[in-house]
């Protein structure tokens, strides 16, 4: 009968515990920071999906405004000479005409009547065309979502004086608007090394291009 030998024994059921238990810690914390890299990386690609979106819509805004009071050599109905529909606009919304068609001041065509202004409920900005579906029938959409904030500045230009007076309201002497966007980003969890908060503002100083005062620099 052959002796036990204690020196070509294998592991004991406690060696085989603690090794295991310091491999499900490796793996604990190995999947753990994989998962908070992985976050931060879809984080980054929806904050900067947002930013690009939200620039994409504040120059589309921009350029609509840019063409305020084209065609319209006199104010009628309300509309000053640079297109604002002064008694509609204010520092969270933006009424302006353009004659594009350029047809004696009938402003029936897509894109001549517009008004943009931001709803909170949805946190949506809005665009509404007074004949978006055709003459006479309006239409609504949404430009972007994810919103906070939109908000508008007047800068008055008054004889040849370079040096405006800003407000929020605009009149027949305002030839610049400043378009002010706040975008809502996801939050980021505490703990990656980011701080609050979450939010980005984006800026757009438009000129007026038809507006009186700018009309005599060219």
């Amino acid at each position: 009968m052959k002796k036990f030998d204690k020196r070509r024994a294998g592991f004991s059921i406690l060696e085989l515990m603690v090794a295991m238990t310091i491999i499900l810690i490796v793996l604990g914390l190995v999947m753990t920071l994989f998962g908070r890299a992985l976050a931060a990386r879809q984080r980054e690609s929806s904050r900067t999906d947002a930013l690009t979106a939200a620039q994409a819509a504040l120059n589309v805004i921009s350029r609509e405004i840019a063409n305020a009071g084209y065609g319209l050599k006199i104010a009628t109905d309300g509309i000053s000479d640079n297109g604002l529909v002064t008694a509609d606009s204010t520092a969270d919304k933006i009424h302006f005409r353009a004659n594009i068609t350029n047809n004696n001041i009938v402003l029936t065509d897509d894109g001549e009547d517009v008004t943009y202004y931001y709803e909170p409920g949805t946190q949506s900005i809005l665009r509404y065309d007074r004949n978006g579906a055709g003459p006479g029938t309006p239409e609504t959409s949404i430009v972007i979502n994810r919103i906070s904030s939109l908000s508008f500045s007047y800068f008055d230009y008054s004889g040849n004086n370079p040096v405006p007076t800003t407000g929020t309201v605009p009149t027949s002497r305002t030839g610049r608007v400043r378009v002010t966007v706040t975008v809502k980003l996801e939050k980021i969890a505490i703990g990656l090394g980011q701080a609050e908060p979450q939010d980005v503002t984006l800026v757009s100083d438009v000129t007026l291009r038809n507006a009186e005062y700018m009309l005599q620099q060219y």
